[in-house]
């Protein structure tokens, strides 16, 4: 976290304060309605589409006792007219306690914590880094399987574009994963972030076949849809965006406490076949962001776990 607090990245937070956090989602899971936040304002601003990210953290806000001012259209806003991003923050920064912020382009939400005092909370930028998704990542995995370490983490599909997998990757560091890679040449792990688990000793394996073999020993099946909006070429696109679709069958031979996660939105990469296997897992985990971002809102304002505990503003 820099200075100012703000949220860009997970790949400089302790293992500590990891678990941290995940114990104030716990305490927000237990109660998400308060008005520990009463005089507040959240401002989300999202210069790329989004369903969940936006809506959940506007609840996280509002469940707290915040406000919320924004924009889920760029088009409305004066970056029509020319309005630079700096501007834009410094503007908005005069009005709200904390910016939510996703930008289509990389770097964007570390430029936006240089040049305002308020914290921001990266909430997805280009193929970069998705911190709050990767929370509740780390939340949902902990829940299922009771632990951080030691887990055989499955990811599989989009590897390249997909920055929910490039934050989890590097937030998990501290726990001594196992990643199996799983994706085509055209969507293969980035050489940086390749280059990332060499360098913090993370073991890492990497396959082209999806079959009910290469994941019988997942604890944790991660799956991405094929990001059409970050091809150039769609051709390549049409190429690739089939090839690794879950369904039921492959499932046979799956470990007891495998759960199945996907940041969603989903395309076809899952079959509506598997939503009610008991190893489905990804809409608790959507529930779960959530409990995840009222902790990461309350933390960058400053407000702690103890305080957290000793909340008399609980609401029923």
């Amino acid at each position: 976290m820099s200075e100012n607090r703000s949220v860009i990245t997970l790949a400089h937070l302790t293992k500590e304060k990891i678990e941290y956090l995940l114990q104030m989602a716990a305490e927000f899971e237990k109660h998400p309605n308060r008005k520990i936040l009463d005089g507040k304002v959240v401002a989300t601003l999202f210069f790329e589409p989004s369903t969940r990210t936006r809506l959940s953290f506007e609840t996280a806000a509002n469940r707290l006792g915040a406000r919320v001012i924004g924009f889920a259209d760029p088009k409305i806003t004066s970056g029509t007219k020319g309005e630079s991003l700096k501007d834009t923050i410094k503007m908005v920064s005069n009005y709200a306690d904390v910016i939510v912020m996703r930008h289509y382009l990389e770097g964007a939400a570390r430029y936006a914590s240089e040049v305002t005092s308020i914290p921001i909370i990266n909430a997805g930028d280009g193929s970069n880094q998705h911190p709050s998704q990767t929370m509740l990542d780390l939340y949902s995995i902990y829940k299922t399987q009771k632990t951080l370490y030691n887990l055989n983490i499955h990811l599989v599909g989009d590897l390249k574009y997909g920055r929910t997998v490039h934050s989890l990757l590097m937030a998990m560091r501290h726990f001594n994963p196992t990643f199996h890679f799983i994706a085509p040449k055209e969507l293969e792990m980035p050489t940086e972030y390749k280059m990332y688990c060499h360098n913090n000793n993370i073991k890492f394996k990497e396959y082209k076949e999806f079959s009910e073999d290469t994941i019988s020993n997942a604890d944790i099946l991660y799956m991405t849809r094929v990001q059409k909006e970050r091809f150039t070429d769609l051709m390549e696109y049409e190429r690739v965006k089939d090839l690794y679709i879950l369904n039921n069958s492959m499932l046979g031979k799956a470990k007891e406490n495998l759960k199945i996660l996907h940041p969603l939105p989903r395309i076809n990469e899952i079959a509506a076949d598997v939503d009610d296997n008991p190893h489905a897992y990804y809409f608790q985990q959507a529930q779960n962001g959530l409990y995840a971002r009222q902790a990461l809102i309350c933390d960058v304002l400053n407000i702690t776990l103890q305080d957290i505990i000793n909340d008399k503003t609980i609401l029923s």
